[in-house]
């Protein structure tokens, strides 16, 4: 029938994992976000944030040790921890205004977290596989000042 080769097997399987924890990312700062906005009553910008600051503690961990998990990233642990702190302060801008221009629309936060994830699932897998957590990281050219 249909077989795939190993490596398609591998990018299925990273792929599936990656949509795991996206799930948890999600649901953690799902979560967060109604303790935030119904129990605290927080406005939009501290809930999404306190919502965030779950989900990437928890998206990070398990985004760098388990799915794109590469012996080699470890001399890069900096490098990557710091593209992930950009690649999410740049997410964290796009995901609010989403929310707030489908508020502002009419659309509750609670669904508008839903149609923003549909579009950061994609966005991040690019990012994260290309850049934040590469297969192989670019060797810095040293340079000889004697």
């Amino acid at each position: 029938m249909f077989k795939l080769r190993k490596k398609e097997r591998r990018e299925v399987l990273r792929i599936t994992e990656y949509m795991v924890s996206g799930g948890a990312y999600f649901w953690s700062g799902y979560a967060t976000f109604f303790v935030c906005d119904q129990v605290f009553h927080f406005n939009l910008w501290w809930a999404k944030l306190a919502a965030n600051l779950v989900g990437w503690l928890v998206n990070f961990g398990l985004q760098r040790y388990w799915v794109f998990n590469n012996p080699k990233l470890a001399k890069h642990q900096m490098d990557v921890t710091i593209r992930y702190i950009a690649l999410t302060a740049a997410n964290f801008l796009i995901d609010y205004f989403i929310i707030l221009g489908l508020k502002s629309a009419g659309i509750t936060p609670y669904i508008g977290q839903f149609i923003s994830a549909a579009f950061f699932t994609f966005w991040n897998y690019i990012w994260y596989r290309l850049w934040v957590f590469p297969q192989k990281f670019p060797r810095h050219k040293r340079t000889n000042l004697a």
